[in-house]
């Protein structure tokens, strides 16, 4: 039997999604985003934000991406006060951890692949 209305948790909590694994989705994407974990300040407004609860955190603190699931909309990127995160091709290399910043200038430069 259904639970009445007063019985549900307060904002309505989904404690489980059985159906999750069998809708990955993001093998779809274009672009995909990576983080520098030295400008992240794991304020978590990346996880907060992402429709697809494709962000992973470890110990309240953001730990990657759950590239099965994200589709590349760049929403956390948007979210990112520090803007530790890039939306970058997917078909490109992830770049060593703290050479984002120097990744994306040279690519607005001119200077890809170099």
């Amino acid at each position: 039997m259904l639970k009445s209305y007063k019985e549900l948790p307060v904002g309505g909590v989904i404690l489980a999604a059985p159906e999750r694994e069998k809708k990955k989705t993001g093998d779809w994407r274009s672009e995909k985003p990576v983080y520098d974990e030295t400008l992240c300040v794991n304020c978590l407004l990346c996880w907060v934000r992402c429709p697809e609860t494709a962000i992973l955190t470890e110990d309240q603190e953001m730990a990657g991406f759950d590239y099965d699931y994200c589709k590349g909309c760049g929403i956390c990127e948007e979210a990112c006060p520090t803007e530790a995160i890039k939306m970058v091709p997917e078909k490109e290399e992830v770049p060593p951890r703290g050479r984002i910043e120097a990744e994306v200038e040279g690519r607005e430069n001119g200077d890809a692949g170099k």
